[in-house]
């Protein structure tokens, strides 16, 4: 659940939640609304009136966090999935 007030991450694999500053969820929002990290970070320039370097900085900060923490995918390797069949087989 993300919000301009907040937000909070589940966790898949490890079934517990991170949750987010303002800034770090309106971060995350604008990740996912962008097809990039420099899209993101130039929106984040405009809605905070920051410099271009210092949003690149904070939107590559959130999302390298993220990922070090298992909450998101960097789309530098594969995302690693289990699948597991829970149907019959003839």
């Amino acid at each position: 659940m993300l919000t301009d007030e907040g937000g909070a991450i589940l966790g898949e694999r490890t079934g517990r939640w991170a949750y987010l500053t303002p800034t770090a969820s309106a971060t995350v929002m604008l990740l996912l609304a962008s097809t990039s990290q420099e899209e993101a970070a130039g929106q984040y320039a405009e809605r905070y009136g920051t410099g271009v370097q210092q949003a690149a900085a904070d939107v590559r900060t959130v999302a390298d966090t993220l990922a070090a923490r298992g909450l998101a995918h960097t789309g530098q390797e594969p995302v690693r999935t289990h699948r597991r069949w829970w149907g019959w087989r003839p």
